[in-house]
């Protein structure tokens, strides 16, 4: 499969700037995360094809929900250490959950294409030989 960013957004979503990325040759890939009511697949112990074959992740869900909270420590466990990850927070939640978000990049505001700029360049350098 080619390699592609995944951005990690609530149901119905569309990720912001997603035809920058793809002007720069990075195929973007869409979760819109658990259905309400139900439990997400690397949860569950069923694991997620598509996170486990992303290059990069953009992680848009909601800090305050306890599950969102697990998803993205199920990624930092379970992810390769090469791929990178952002996580978009909303006020007060990078301190809030600093436990949670420790290790990665953390951004108060959507991403622009600055951050997705920096994002590509840290999924090339890792898919370098």
């Amino acid at each position: 499969m080619e390699d592609y960013i995944l951005f990690d957004v609530p149901h119905g979503g569309e990720p912001v700037d997603r035809q920058f990325l793809e002007q720069l040759g990075h195929r973007v890939m869409v979760c819109p995360g658990p259905e309400e009511g139900t439990v997400c697949p690397i949860l569950s112990g069923e694991g997620c094809k598509l996170a486990e074959g992303a290059h990069g992740i953009v992680f848009e869900l909601d800090l305050d929900q306890a599950q969102h909270r697990a998803i993205l420590s199920r990624y930092k466990e379970s992810l390769r250490s090469d791929v990178p990850v952002r996580v978009v927070v909303r006020p007060g939640q990078a301190e809030k959950y600093s436990d949670v978000v420790k290790g990665l990049k953390v951004l108060d505001h959507e991403p622009v294409a600055g951050d997705l700029d920096a994002l590509a360049a840290e999924v090339e350098a890792a898919d370098r030989p």
